[in-house]
């Protein structure tokens, strides 16, 4: 095991493939993530998405191809990664019978130098609640927390997949402040959201049956398509809506 070399880029992604008996999931998917970027992950439902930020987390094998967090390898340098990234992931759950302030000062225990529990609370809204279950908590409540979580470690690489869905209007803009005070830190954004995507992203990578289509700023793929929104972008480069399934996300 090496420690991370800061001249690497934050992540790259080379020719990933990953296949699940005769099913191509994700192919030939390359991109690259600069330290300090949020680059979003956009595509449809069953796009490759959620299997490529998790082959990134380490949490699945790759088929082919290589990914490189701070130029190590998520699966052979575990410890290493977990280090420098945090992870948010869709449909995270934690201990039901664990309390909010339990669950964080269990993932605090876990880093060298965490964020105090109280400015995870605040970051994600959820002093209210910090004596409550997990299984007391609503959807909402319970993705926020997988939010702070994630943030708990201070990591300089994050991954949020749907980060606010199942917010109401006031978390989701609570959210989307905690993350853009995150000076410095690189994130990768999963997000059927396009005004998410908007305010948050600095570049895009468009995913569509498991391969990039488009990638830039949201700015470009709309002069791309000659379309005054970035969704109407996306319907045009991919011939879907955002909520609109390819085939089932693996």
């Amino acid at each position: 095991m090496r420690d991370p070399n800061p001249l690497e880029p934050a992540v790259a992604v080379r020719n990933l493939r990953r296949e699940y008996r005769r099913a191509v999931a994700v192919e030939d998917v390359s991109f690259v993530a600069a330290p300090g970027e949020v680059l979003g992950i956009l595509g449809p439902n069953g796009a490759g998405k959620t299997t490529t930020v998790e082959t990134i987390a380490g949490l699945r094998a790759r088929t082919s191809g290589s990914v490189r967090v701070r130029g190590l390898d998520p699966r052979r340098d575990r410890a290493a990664v977990r280090r420098v990234l945090g992870v948010q992931l869709q449909n995270a759950r934690f201990h039901d019978s664990l309390t909010v302030d339990e669950l964080i000062a269990l993932h605090r225990s876990f880093h060298r130098d965490p964020r105090p529990a109280d400015e995870v609370l605040e970051m994600v809204d959820l002093h209210a609640k910090r004596r409550t279950r997990f299984e007391r908590l609503s959807g909402g409540q319970q993705q926020r927390l997988a939010v702070g979580i994630a943030l708990v470690g201070r990591p300089e690489i994050v991954i949020l997949d749907e980060l606010t869905t199942g917010l109401d209007p006031t978390a989701r803009r609570r959210v989307w402040q905690a993350i853009e005070s995150l000076t410095g830190v690189t994130i990768l954004l999963v997000s059927h959201a396009m005004d998410e995507i908007e305010r948050l992203c600095d570049r895009v990578v468009l995913l569509d049956r498991g391969r990039v289509r488009a990638e830039g700023t949201p700015d470009l793929l709309k002069a791309r398509t000659g379309a005054p929104s970035l969704e109407e972008a996306f319907v045009a480069l991919t011939g879907r809506r955002p909520d609109e399934d390819a085939e089932d996300e693996r």
